[in-house]
């Protein structure tokens, strides 16, 4: 039974494959529209999400270097108290 669900989805997929294949043959300032229209949202949450990652990690960094120059004058301090 599993055997026969996966040729018939096989099958469909081939038929689909092969009926986009013809409609960009076909039409293909069409097909490109569409694939471009349907890619664009796409593009845009990934330009979204990397622009985001980007703050992210500046701002990860600003604190990281802030705590180090912290740590720094801490030590300097300690430093100073001894002497």
């Amino acid at each position: 039974m599993a055997k026969l669900v996966v040729t018939w989805t096989m099958i469909d997929l081939r038929a689909w494959a092969e009926y986009v294949v013809e409609w960009a043959a076909k039409d293909p300032y069409g097909f490109l529209t569409t694939v471009i229209l349907a890619l664009t949202p796409l593009f845009i949450a990934s330009a979204l999400l990397s622009w985001k990652l980007a703050k992210m990690i500046e701002a990860r960094d600003r604190e990281q270097k802030r705590k180090q120059k912290r740590q720094e004058n801490i030590a300097r301090a300690k430093r100073l108290k001894k002497d």
